[in-house]
């Protein structure tokens, strides 16, 4: 997880088995034809956002005590592109993993209404990162092969149990489904989160408009059915219940990587930055102790590598 109010609501009362299949494509970002009616464009275009893809991120902090880890540079790919949404937490993640270790990119904002920007290719979700010509899918799939790529790093076993995998899993497969009910949980928060989607989108004057407006209701309805979905009573209590999670997890620790970040705490730490600067996000660190740790992760990640056009 088109254009006009009117379609939201039309969308909102479909049947069950459609209003699933719909969920389905919000949660991962499915591509929609040009040739499909303006409800189903509707629909699609919501597919970055219920996969709690939104908010405001902050300004980055300054570098401080903690350095990048930049490879040598015989090691970095000659040219890089990120296909992305800006709001989108696995755009963000990849995004952290290419900024702590200071490998130079590019960035195409994608269309969420039209993806004209990536017709070209038969995967139709983001993130798309092209390395020197190869095409890698999949936020995890990404930072995976590029650290093998690039850092030598051996990718990673999915059924293992050691520490850094189980936690980059944790992300995936529960982090980021306590983020979409938090940011949309009202009215207030969900235009708060619409604000920033289309002021900072690729989208055309009119559709800013139609989006601000009509996806913010949308997602507002949304943000119910994945709290049901995934059993979330609470929506604040979930997300200050995983931050703590994770603060348990480092265990004294600066990162959870000892004394520099792993790919975990990139991975947390790039899924959280869409939202830090949000009313969730500044919940959340208010009534949990996330903010340092936070905090850190800023100073060590430092500076974007993007090449600005």
């Amino acid at each position: 997880m088109r254009r006009v109010p009117s379609i939201l609501f039309r969308t909102l009362t479909t049947s069950r088995a459609t209003s699933y299949a719909v969920h389905h494509r919000l949660l991962h970002g499915s591509a929609t034809s040009a040739s499909y009616s303006h409800r189903r464009r509707f629909s699609s275009f919501l597919a970055p956002f219920a996969a709690a893809s939104l908010g405001v991120a902050g300004a980055l902090v300054s570098q401080g005590a903690f350095a990048k880890e930049p490879p040598p540079p015989e090691a970095l790919p000659r040219d890089v592109v990120l296909y992305q949404f800006e709001a989108c937490p696995f755009c963000n993640k990849v995004k952290a993993f290419l900024d702590y270790y200071d490998i130079p990119y590019k960035v195409v904002e994608v269309n969420p209404l039209s993806k004209k920007e990536i017709k070209w290719s038969e995967y139709q979700k983001v993130p798309i990162l092209m390395v020197d010509g190869e095409q890698l899918n999949d936020s995890s799939v990404i930072i995976d092969k590029l650290g093998l790529k690039i850092l030598s790093k051996k990718i990673a076993d999915p059924t293992s149990e050691d520490e850094e995998t189980k936690w980059r899993r944790w992300v995936d497969n529960h982090l980021v489904h306590v983020l979409s009910p938090n940011i949309y949980r009202n009215t207030s928060e969900a235009l708060e989160s619409f604000e920033y989607i289309t002021n900072n989108g690729n989208f055309g004057y009119f559709e800013k408009i139609s989006v601000k407006f009509a996806g913010a209701a949308a997602m507002y309805f949304v943000s119910k059915k994945l709290k049901k979905k995934y059993n979330i009573t609470d929506e604040r209590a979930a997300l200050y219940e995983a931050a703590e999670t994770w603060v348990e997890a480092l265990n004294g620790r600066e990162f959870l990587g000892g004394s520099k970040p792993n790919l975990a705490d990139l991975a947390v730490f790039g899924v959280l930055k869409p939202i830090r600067y949000l009313r969730s996000g500044k919940d959340m660190v208010e009534h949990t102790r996330i903010g340092e740790w936070y905090t850190r992760m800023e100073s060590a990640v430092g500076e974007p590598s993007r090449i600005k056009a």
